[in-house]
């Protein structure tokens, strides 16, 4: 029988397999997707507690861009048998939310259509909806801890997939986000004849989050 709880252990959760002819050291998944989580977590903490809007996404900026690199690294990860792919693309997701905060939230900051008001209630948007995605994937550390030990293999999977579909859902709720702010932007250039200067700051749909 195929034991997860190694496959998930090793590795947040994720276990890596060289293959023989491998010339490369391979990464070790735990400390990148860690990294990803603890990212995420201090983006979220300083959204919260920094009060001026651009000190804030100056420091939100510098922590995702200090937690880039983990990122990065664990999307290059790709000798992952089926059930560890699952759980890498979920914290990859997580990352995910992380760059459509900063990048998104970065061009918003120089949009006119948007008040300092405004710009702090999305900020904290961008912060809870990040929070929500983070607390998904703690429940996947847990999955690993000694009291978890006497789930089988079918619960174990169940969780991991229930705990995907969740931040897969958080995800997309992001680009809804991102696509409705930055479509208030547009109606509000567009009453001034200004929407070129919207498309060239977030680019089209098909270029963009949005």
């Amino acid at each position: 029988m195929k034991k997860l709880m190694y496959l998930v252990c090793t590795a947040l959760m994720i276990a890596v397999a060289p293959s023989a002819n491998a010339q490369f050291v391979v990464t070790d998944p735990t400390n990148l997707a860690s990294g990803i989580l603890n990212s995420a977590n201090e983006i979220v903490q300083t959204s919260s507690t920094v009060s001026n809007v651009v000190k804030n996404f100056n420091e939100v900026k510098k922590v995702y861009e200090q937690g880039k690199e983990y990122y990065d690294k664990l999307k290059a990860v790709n000798n992952l048998v089926k059930d560890a792919r699952k759980v890498q693309q979920t914290v990859l997701l997580v990352g995910d939310v992380s760059e459509m905060y900063v990048q998104n939230f970065g061009k918003m900051m120089n949009d006119p259509n948007f008040s300092a008001q405004e710009l702090t209630a999305i900020a904290n948007g961008y912060s809870a909806l990040l929070n929500e995605s983070t607390e998904l994937l703690k429940e996947l550390k847990q999955i690993v801890n000694t009291s978890s030990l006497s789930l089988n293999d079918k619960e174990r999977m169940d969780i991991i997939d229930r705990v995907y579909k969740e931040v897969k859902e958080y995800h997309n709720l992001v680009r809804y986000y991102t696509n409705k702010n930055i479509s208030v932007s547009f109606l509000r250039a567009k009453k001034q004849n200004n929407t070129k200067r919207v498309l060239d700051l977030y680019g089209t749909p098909n270029q963009k989050y949005w």
